[in-house]
């Protein structure tokens, strides 16, 4: 009998350990997960070291889900398939400077947002006859397809020629090389690129445009209630000044939390 009761014991503590671990979560709930969407090619936002993604943009958003008792599941894309699979659902948010445009607030909600870029463009500095953004018209300036640098070129400045791929390496690697005359990006993911390499590349004239950067996120009823969650969360980080240390720690002292770049 006394065997029967051990047995019957070991039974419902390894039934009580399955459903603890099977629950998960904050709250003894179903586990609360973040699935997010990043390139793991966009040095410093977001990048990899070794085997483990690391960056400016995917810290802010860990640390806002570990606040909240969540969990991030990462998936690594270009960012026009993030975009892609950010509209069918298959994630939940991208964490890799996506601009706040009235395009994409049509589709999107978005948070308040956690940082501000710059919108410039560098030459080799061999181009000693491109000095200004007067200079590159009817030059060809790099940029990454989907993104919203390319758009804003465009628009300033239609003489301005683009080719588009799918990462910042093929990009940058272009007008290191001389095949194109320029490459558009935010000043402080350039200034952080430059620091970090010791780029031969210099900026071409001031910023021509400046965006809001903010977690995007398809327009749900749930999601909302996310959101509100994760604008409380980013405010205490900017009152607390983590976001501005983490801007400092990524963009070699620059702060990209406020509007004052």
């Amino acid at each position: 009998m006394r065997k029967w009761h051990f047995a019957l014991a070991v039974v419902l503590l390894f039934g009580m350990l399955a459903a603890a671990c099977s629950s998960g979560g904050a709250g003894g709930g179903d586990r609360k997960v973040i699935r997010a969407g990043s390139t793991g090619q966009s040095f410093p936002n977001s990048y990899k070291e070794g085997d483990k993604l690391v960056g400016f943009d995917v810290e802010v958003l860990e640390t806002i889900a570990a606040n909240l008792g969540y969990t991030v599941e990462w998936v690594n894309s270009d960012f026009a398939g993030l975009m892609g699979q950010l509209e069918t659902g298959k994630i939940d948010t991208i964490a890799n400077v996506v601009a706040v445009t009235e395009e994409r607030k049509e589709k999107f909600d978005f948070t308040v947002p956690y940082s501000y870029a710059a919108v410039t463009i560098v030459t080799h500095v061999d181009n000693t006859d491109i000095n200004t953004l007067e200079d590159l018209k009817g030059k060809t300036v790099a940029g990454v397809l989907g993104s919203q640098n390319v758009k804003n070129l465009q628009n300033y400045d239609p003489e301005i020629n683009v080719r588009t791929y799918e990462n910042r390496d093929g990009a940058q690697n272009d007008v290191l090389n001389k095949r194109v005359d320029g490459y558009v990006q935010s000043k402080a993911n350039l200034i952080a690129e430059i620091n970090r390499q010791n780029l031969p590349l210099k900026f071409v004239g001031e910023p021509f445009h400046y965006e809001d950067v903010a977690f995007p996120f398809r327009k749900t009823e749930e999601n909302r209630k996310l959101i509100e969650q994760i604008n409380a969360e980013i405010e205490k980080l900017r009152a607390d000044g983590t976001l501005k240390k983490l801007s400092e720690k990524y963009f070699y002292g620059e702060d990209i939390t406020t509007k004052g770049e």
